[in-house]
Order: C-alpha cells, then sequence, then structure tokens
C-alpha cells in the first residue's frame, strides 16, 4: 500500500495467534498495524479464568491484559520519544539482528540489517518445526507444556549464558584462586559453538601457528588489569558492602571501579583527599561508620575505597562538587546498554536513610532518572556540560556512555568532536537489575555491531587518536576481551561478573529488596548474608587477564596496544552445527 501511495486510504487490523508478549504489538503496530486482535491469548485467559478464584473472572482477566499490553506500549513509545499511538504506528523504529537484507527490504523495506542472516524460508521451516513438536507424540509434551524459561533459568528450557553450572564454577575458582577451575568455568562460556548466544561465539581467531610467541614474551596481567573497570552500579542497587567491595579491589589492581548515578559517601574520599591513606588493620566500618555496614571488611596498607569513575545521569542523584573532583573520570551516562531511552529506578523500598542522604532525597521515595538530560537537546548541549565538568574537574577526563545502536558511529564521532576524552559504548546484554522484561529482551544491540563501527567511523574521521574507547555488556572471560580488542576497544568493562565473583546467584530479585546473597539489597538483615571480598575480585580479574595472555600468546602478539582494532585477525566461524547457518 505505501508503494502505490494508498496507505492512508485503508486501515489495517492484524488478527493473529502469536502475538502474546508486548514487544509483539509493539512489532505489528511499529510496522503499520492500527488494531492487533490476538485471539490466541484471548481465549487462554478466558479458559484459564474457569480455574481463577470468583473474584477474577476470565472477562476480568482479559481487560486486565488488554491493560497492561496498553502500558507496556506507553513505555514503549516514551522511550521512543513518540507521543501518539498513530505517529507510533508505522514508524519502524527497529534495527534487524539476523535477518538477510533480501527479506527486510521486500518486508520490513528501510529497516536497517547490519549482519545479513535467515529468510523467509529459515522462517518458514522454523514455524513448521515449532508445529511439529506441538502436535508431536513426545510422551513429555503429550500432557506438559515446555518448560519455557524465557526470563529466568529452567531446567531443558531457553538457554541462558549464566547457568547454575557456570556461576558455581566461577565462585568456585575466584574463592579457591583455583586457575584450572576458571578454565573450566571460561570453556563453558567460549564453548558457544553448541550454544549460539553471541555474536563473538561466531568469531575464531586467524592466528598462524608459526607466528605463536612463548607465554612470558606477552605484557604482563598486571598491566592489562589496568584496563578493566567495573561497570556503573549504584551504591542504592546494591548494598554498601558489594560497592565498596568492588572499590577496593579494583584499585588494588589500578583498575577503575564505578560509583554508578547515586553518589558516594565523602568519608570514603575525603582522608585520601587530604593525603591521609588507610592503615592495616583499619575497616570499612571504621572509615564510613559501623552503623552503616552489615558485614565488615579488613583494610590493608593503602587500600583507597574511593570509585575512580564517577558517573552523572539525568537525575544528578548525589551530584556534588566534591563527589566531581574526587573522580579519575566523570562519565555522563546518555543511556543504559539495557534499556536504552529509559532512566536509572531505584524503587522506594530500597531507599533507606542512608541511601536517601547520599542521594539527597526522601527515604522510602522511589528515585527515577528521566531518559533524556534536559539540559542536553543537541551535541552542542553535551559540549557545554563536558566543558563545565572539566572546570569543575580539571584533573579528570569526561567519559560519554552510548548504547550500541545503527548509527552510534556517528554520535560517537560528535562525543570526540566535544573534546570528551573516553566513550563507552555499551551492549544489549548487560544485566540490570532494574529493567523492564520487554526492555531486556527486546532493546539495545549487541557491543560488537556497535563498537566495529564506532571503531571504523572514528578511524575515517580521523578521530580515534582523540579518544579512549570502552566496551560493556556481559564481559566475562579474556576471549571477550581479546575479541573487543580486536573490534577496536582499548578497555572493557565488566559488571555482572564482579557481582557473581561476590556471590550474586542471579535471583533476579534486585528491583524487590529481597536479594538472598546480600549483593542488591539493603535489608540489614540479608546484608549479613555478604560473603564478597576484594581478594575473590582480584582473582577473577587477573584470571581473565592470563586467558588474555594465553590468547595473545597464540596469536603472536606482545603488546595489548598492537592487538586493539586488528579486526584481520578475526574470522567467521567455520562449520556451523545448524540448521540456519
Amino acid at each position: 500500500l505505501v508503494r502505490e501511495g494508498l496507505r492512508t486510504t485503508a486501515g489495517l487490523v492484524v488478527e493473529t495467534g502469536t502475538a502474546r508478549e508486548i514487544h509483539h504489538f509493539a512489532v505489528l503496530a511499529g510496522y503499520g498495524a492500527e488494531a492487533v486482535h490476538p485471539y490466541l491469548a484471548m481465549e487462554t485467559l478466558l479458559d484459564m479464568g474457569k480455574d481463577l478464584p470468583a473474584d477474577l473472572s476470565g472477562e476480568k482477566a482479559v481487560y486486565n491484559y488488554v491493560k497492561a499490553i496498553g502500558k507496556g506500549l506507553s513505555k514503549i513509545m516514551s522511550k521512543m520519544g513518540v507521543s501518539t499511538y498513530m505517529s507510533y504506528c508505522g514508524a519502524q523504529l527497529f534495527e534487524a539482528i539476523g535477518l538477510s537484507t533480501d527479506t527486510v527490504d521486500k518486508y520490513f523495506t528501510g529497516t536497517a540489517s547490519r549482519i545479513e542472516g535467515i529468510g523467509v524460508f529459515e522462517i518458514a521451516e522454523e514455524t513448521i518445526r515449532n508445529h511439529l513438536a506441538a502436535f508431536s507424540d513426545d510422551p513429555v509434551l503429550e500432557t506438559m507444556l515446555e518448560a519455557g524459561g524465557e526470563y529466568a533459568w529452567r531446567a531443558r528450557g531457553e538457554e541462558h549464558m549464566w547457568t547454575p553450572d557456570v556461576i558455581a564454577k566461577l565462585q568456585h575458582a575466584t574463592r579457591s584462586n583455583n586457575f584450572s577451575t576458571f578454565k573450566e568455568y571460561a570453556q563453558l562460556v567460549n564453548d558457544q559453538s553448541q550454544r549460539h548466544m553471541t555474536l563473538r561465539g561466531l568469531f575464531e581467531f586467524k592466528g598462524d601457528p608459526a607466528q605463536a610467541i612463548a607465554l612470558d614474551e606477552v605484557e604482563p596481567a598486571a598491566e592489562i588489569v589496568k584496563r578493566f573497570a567495573t561497570g556503573a552500579m549504584s551504591l542504592g542497587s546494591i548494598s554498601t558492602e558489594a560497592h565498596a567491595t568492588l572499590a577496593v579491589a579494583m584499585n588494588r589492581i589500578g583498575g577503575k571501579s564505578n560509583t554508578g548515578e547515586g553518589g558516594e559517601d565523602p568519608k570514603r574520599y575525603r582522608n585520601e583527599l587530604k593525603g591521609i591513606p588507610i592503615k592495616q588493620g583499619e575497616t570499612l566500618g571504621s572509615v564510613i561508620g559501623n552503623d552503616q555496614v552489615e558485614v565488615d571488611m579488613p583494610l590493608r596498607d593503602g587500600d583507597s575505597l574511593r570509585s575512580k569513575i564517577k558517573q552523572v545521569a539525568s537525575g544528578r542523584f548525589g551530584v556534588t562538587a566534591e563527589y566531581l573532583s574526587s573522580s579519575d573520570q566523570i562519565q555522563i551516562k546518555m543511556a543504559q546498554g539495557a534499556k536504552p531511552g529509559e532512566g536509572g529506578q531505584l524503587p522506594g523500598g530500597k531507599v533507606s536513610e542512608y541511601i536517601g542522604r547520599m542521594r539527597h532525597s526522601v527515604p522510602g521515595v522511589g528515585l527515577i532518572s528521566p531518559p533524556p538530560h534536559h539540559d542536553i537537546y543537541s551535541i552542542e548541549d553535551l559540549a557545554q556540560l563536558i566543558h563545565d565538568l572539566k572546570n569543575v574537574a580539571p584533573h579528570a577526563d569526561i567519559s560519554v556512555k552510548l548504547v550500541s545502536e545503527v548509527g552510534v558511529g556517528t554520535v560517537a564521532a560528535g562525543v570526540a568532536k566535544c573534546k570528551s576524552d573516553h566513550v563507552v559504548i555499551a551492549g544489549h546484554d548487560g544485566g540490570t537489575g532494574a529493567s523492564p522484561l520487554s526492555s531486556i529482551k527486546h532493546a539495545g544491540g549487541p557491543w560488537e555491531i556497535g563498537l566495529a563501527e564506532t571503531q571504523q567511523t572514528l578511524v575515517l574521521n580521523r578521530l580515534r587518536g582523540r579518544i579512549r574507547v570502552q566496551a560493556d555488556g556481559q564481559m566475562k572471560t579474556g576471549r571477550d576481551v581479546v575479541i573487543g580488542a580486536l573490534l577496536g576497544a582499548d578497555e572493557f568493562g565488566f559488571a555482572t561478573a564482579p557481582l557473581v565473583v561476590e556471590g550474586c546467584i542471579m535471583m533476579r530479585k534486585c528491583h524487590l529488596n529481597t536479594c538472598p546473597v546480600g549483593v542488591a539489597t539493603q535489608d540489614p538483615v540479608l546484608r549479613k548474608q555478604f560473603s564478597g571480598k576484594p581478594e575473590h575480585v582480584v582473582n577473577y580479574f587477573f584470571f581473565v587477564a592470563e586467558e588474555v595472555r594465553q590468547i595473545m600468546a597464540q596469536l603472536g602478539i606482545r603488546k595489548f596496544d598492537d592487538m586493539i582494532g586488528r579486526s584481520d585477525l578475526l574470522d567467521t566461524r567455520k562449520g556451523l552445527e545448524h540448521w540456519k547457518a
């Protein structure tokens, strides 16, 4: 209809059994559906209504469902900056990942698809396979549905990268300082040939065995770990203990920890800025006050509790001149990889008296950073903020955090021209604990694509030498780091993995304040369960660096700097054992 110039003369209503989740409706609307009739979802709810308690009829369930879908769609429209449904309808605010350009040009004309992929025939085959599975004579599936596991790990369900096995191996390796257990963990994560989970899983290294060098000729691990940073997780989203443990660990190895957008207790950096170092025998409690700490942490000579990266987000929570001047790097958060277009959210239940004080707000009241910075509407405004921050902290580098999506290279070039020193490209699979389910699954793009685009755009515009690039989003092993470096990253952000090392077991209860291992909670009783130590986190980063060195030795590279941007050493994996490939 669009091609024939007739689109506005007709309305499109889609009747489908496959639309269930908010994202399904968002895609249908984004490609032109004025109305959707999800008959199967509604019939299922009416059928379930027979077994529901008296006060909840099937009709009421359908009403609730429609209301929830409407709410979800307004959330999606708001993060894309669209006010009305008719403006969103047909707006095609999508990027295709894994669809061939022929298919996209014919059916989704105008949508970007950077990495090619499957076409109509594979989609048809998948549909037939699903149908066969549903109506097969498999004795297990005859009486019950599949395990699911879309949003949390289930045995025999959807594949996840963080499985119980992976978490156990990582915690065991870092707590017992055992590199061979870490190698088993890395093997489980890196062996994506069996589980097609990431783009980097489809790469292999193009090393020439004749070029390989001895391990002791490679840059030492103590130098490589200085390129590592932890992700921006605010004090409030995670407990005081978890936040301080990351800071101490990163300062011990010379890396950088990130405060996140919730401020930082001035007691953690005041003495250091006055030149009074921490002495052996001091503890976290003796520095910030024993009443603020549930599990005390002994400190060593020369330790530091100061996070070197201070984040400035749109809510400006906890941002003071003193906070900014205590930083080595100030990071302007334009967006979060796992939920671009949405601001940070801290539920009221997690805002204790202490957190409220750090953020200059009222305890018990939820805190939401608006998605846009209200003082940044153009690249000139961003340049102004960078200028202001450089004036308040002349010694600090300025970093801008962007999200991997089509066109991020152009934005990164603009950021470099704004005289920023550093840019972060955040991938979609970062594990923010307070992201809506539809965003966890369907927002953002892989850092591999965004990073490659950023590197190429900066090099083309002769800006690459002005700026350091950090990649971030489910970095787990040395292999991830090496692929990031080959695609153009200087530095690497880790967030979920260090939290797993500290004890996180992926309960996915971060937003409910009920984390049973004391990592993502402010509840004093649960915080007593925290068992993480800076030593464990230090072990983890050294293990990752060791794995990086082993791969560098195979590739014949002595210095980490020589590896950055060498995409010629990457090859697409041969012989993929998958029918879609």
